[in-house]
C-alpha cells in the first residue's frame, strides 16, 4: 500500500514525475528504460500455475471419489475403491499446498524478493 501511495505522491509532484503518469499514478514505460525481466516472479508464477493445475485435478478426483461412493450400493469393494481414491486425493492436495509454500518460501530466499 505504501508503494501506491508513494507512486500516487510522485506522480502529482511536478518533480519526480518522469516515467508516471500523472493522472492516474501508474508507471508507464520509459524510452530506453530498464528491461529486466523478473525472474522471481516468473518462476513463481510458472510453478504456482503447475501447482494450481495439479490442485484442480485433486478436486476433481476427490468428486469423482464421492460419486464412486455414492453409486458403490454398498459393494464393499467399491466402498473401500472409493474411500481409498477421495483418501489418495485428499493427501495429493495436502501435498500440493505445501509444495506450492515450499517452493515460494525457497524461490525467494534463493533468488531474492524480486524487488
Amino acid at each position: 500500500m505504501k508503494d501506491i501511495i508513494k507512486i500516487f505522491a510522485d506522480s502529482t509532484t511536478p518533480s519526480g514525475t518522469e516515467g508516471k503518469d500523472s493522472a492516474y499514478g501508474t508507471i508507464k514505460p520509459v524510452p530506453g528504460g530498464d528491461t529486466d525481466v523478473d525472474l522471481t516472479g516468473s518462476i513463481i508464477t510458472i510453478l504456482n500455475s503447475v501447482l494450481g493445475v495439479i490442485a484442480v485435478v485433486c478436486v476433481v478426483v476427490i468428486v469423482m471419489g464421492g460419486i464412486q461412493y455414492m453409486t458403490s450400493a454398498g459393494d464393499a469393494g467399491k466402498v473401500k475403491k472409493a474411500k481409498d481414491t477421495i483418501l489418495y486425493a485428499v493427501i495429493g492436495l495436502i501435498v500440493c499446498a505445501l509444495a506450492a509454500t515450499i517452493v515460494n518460501f525457497v524461490v525467494v530466499r534463493l533468488l531474492g524478493s524480486g524487488e
